[in-house]
């Protein structure tokens, strides 16, 4: 009984295929492919991101720099960015 069961197992083994059709390969590989292509971009994404948030650190840093030389020249950083007025606060206005 045991040579019956191993001869059906060797027959099973024996008709699976040894290779996917090629319609299944096309598919696998354009999944492959779009999968590939997305990850791709995603890097270009955080290239772009990393670029963008080291810019912004340096406009930042600017503006910083500029409020100081405000600060001197006019004793306050506080500017209207719309007009270009200086806000003074109330007690220095008194004075």
């Amino acid at each position: 009984m045991a040579k019956n069961t191993s001869k059906k197992i060797k027959e099973l083994k024996a008709e699976k295929p040894s290779k996917i059709t090629n319609e299944e390969l096309n598919q696998v590989q354009s999944v492959i492919n779009d999968i590939n292509r997305g990850q791709l971009e995603v890097g270009s994404m955080e290239s772009k991101k990393h670029n963008l948030l080291h810019h912004i650190s340096v406009l930042q840093e600017q503006l910083g720099k500029m409020q100081v030389e405000f600060e001197k020249t006019y004793g306050t950083a506080d500017i209207n960015i719309q007009d270009g007025t200086i806000n003074t606060k109330q007690d220095e206005q008194t004075n």
